[in-house]
């Protein structure tokens, strides 16, 4: 069954129409978001949807001119469920454009049926290294990172600080083994462990006596949503955090913090962003983004903000025609739009080139938690796949 979210507060608050009734007037943009909104992990996606309709938001509740369309589904992390419901934003509710999801074995099983069914699809957030090569597509678009490279970041930021070995961590799918990539791609010292498990692990106290009795110089884990929360806490607990550096990506972030508070503050992170970024489009986001939603954004946030920004940008360039969509995907490609990241352009197969930097967690004056810059580690890095895709003609 096909749930789509229509709740009223948010959409008159935000000023969107959001339902699953096909448009009943041709000048409306029509896009889907399809996130992971129930279950462990449902903060990521909600993070998403209030980005990209804050965006809309403040476009006067268009994009390109055209008013907005928003058909917001629960992909319920389930790859099953996620390509029924991908299939009736495309065969049903015909939208323009997918945006979404959050990860990436959801995007795996979008993917085909979303582009077969001549919609274009960015990525807000899943980077699979899938489709960043050979398999690239001409109307696919990733507007976070290609999965590796935040993960990279830790394996140079290890390789730079002297650590010898370190014991890794991460779920048990695709967004997990290309982390594991990531890392090994600039730590050249020796993996104690490589440990998978299942993804929407909890409890990991079989992990920490693990790493307790190898003793690393430091872990590397990423654990997003609730599993990340989970396992930062039982860390301290078991007397870790002070006695092993703790590196991750998407395990301490705003997303999580709020959960785990003080348990999480000084571990370091990787990230294409943070909210102290210092630039006029991202101060004026997250401040715009807390007074709306009385939370700190992280980088599904403000990925999901810079893809409606992006499509705007796009319709603009082709006068408000979706219908064209070799025109509309090239327009896309041009990302002619300011990120609140600061520097950002497509590679040749769609994915982002873009700064990479080290965050560190703090706590601020009001009392909330954020990641904040320390130093950065990649500058317009693009991904090792890109070389393998052949941009169509």
């Amino acid at each position: 069954m096909k749930r789509t979210f229509k709740t009223a507060s948010l959409a008159l608050g935000l000023g969107l129409f959001a339902s699953t009734a096909l448009a009943q007037s041709g000048e409306k943009i029509r896009i889907g978001l399809i996130q992971t909104l129930s279950g462990p992990a449902a903060t990521l996606g909600q993070q998403a949807r209030d980005g990209f309709n804050l965006a809309v938001k403040e476009l006067g509740g268009k994009l390109g001119g055209r008013d907005v369309e928003l058909v917001v589904v629960d992909d319920e992390l389930k790859p099953d469920v996620a390509v029924t419901k991908a299939k009736g934003l495309v065969d049903r509710d015909k939208v323009d454009v997918v945006v979404g999801p959050i990860f990436s074995n959801v995007l795996l099983a979008i993917h085909k049926p979303v582009l077969e069914g001549g919609a274009i699809l960015i990525s807000a957030n899943a980077g699979p290294s899938s489709y960043a090569g050979k398999e690239c597509h001409p109307n696919f678009f990733v507007t976070s990172y290609q999965n590796d490279q935040v993960h990279e970041v830790l394996g140079k930021v290890a390789q730079n600080r002297g650590y010898k070995k370190v014991y890794l961590l991460a779920p048990n799918y695709q967004a997990g083994r290309d982390s594991m990539a990531g890392f090994k791609r600039h730590f050249k010292g020796e993996v104690v462990e490589e440990s998978y498990v299942p993804l929407n692990t909890l409890d990991f106290q079989g992990e920490l006596a693990k790493i307790a009795a190898a003793q690393p110089d430091a872990i590397f884990t990423f654990m997003p949503g609730g599993m990340g929360v989970n396992l930062v806490r039982q860390y301290g607990q078991a007397g870790l955090k002070e006695r092993i550096p703790f590196l991750s990506a998407f395990t301490v972030d705003e997303s999580t913090l709020p959960a785990q508070q003080d348990a999480a503050v000084g571990l370091l992170g990787g990230m294409t962003w943070a909210p102290n970024m210092d630039n006029p489009v991202n101060k004026a986001f997250v401040a715009a983004f807390e007074k709306e939603f009385n939370y700190v954004p992280g980088s599904y946030a403000m990925q999901a903000y810079d893809t409606a920004r992006l499509i705007d940008s796009a319709l603009k360039a082709t006068g408000g025609n979706s219908g064209d969509k070799k025109a509309l995907a090239a327009a896309i490609r041009k990302a002619d739009f300011k990120s609140a990241r600061g520097d950002f352009k497509f590679n040749a197969n769609g994915y982002p080139i873009q700064d990479f930097w080290l965050v560190k967690v703090a706590k601020r004056p009001d009392g909330k938690f954020q990641t904040e810059v320390v130093e950065k580690v990649f500058d317009d890095y693009g991904d090792v796949y890109a070389k393998d895709c052949k941009p169509a003609s």
